[in-house]
């Protein structure tokens, strides 16, 4: 585990900095789109990684809300 202790401060601090803005990124935009309760699973599990959350949330909420709009159209 010598690999772990290599990595400079700057590096963790930018993967800190880059979880905690994509969780509040995927919570507010949860919480406008009107998810109610799963903004906090969405916040939460955009604190987990990257970018996998990002990506499951545009595929599962983002693209059919735009879908439905598209058909109200």
């Amino acid at each position: 585990m010598k690999e772990l202790q290599d990595v400079p401060y700057w590096l963790w601090g930018c993967l800190a900095v880059a979880l905690l803005l994509q969780g509040t990124l995927i919570f507010h935009n949860a919480q406008k789109r009107g998810r109610g309760k799963w903004a906090w699973f969405w916040g939460i599990w955009g604190l987990t990684g990257i970018p996998t959350p990002l990506i499951c949330y545009l595929l599962f909420v983002v693209l059919p809300d735009r879908k439905r709009a598209d058909r109200k159209l």
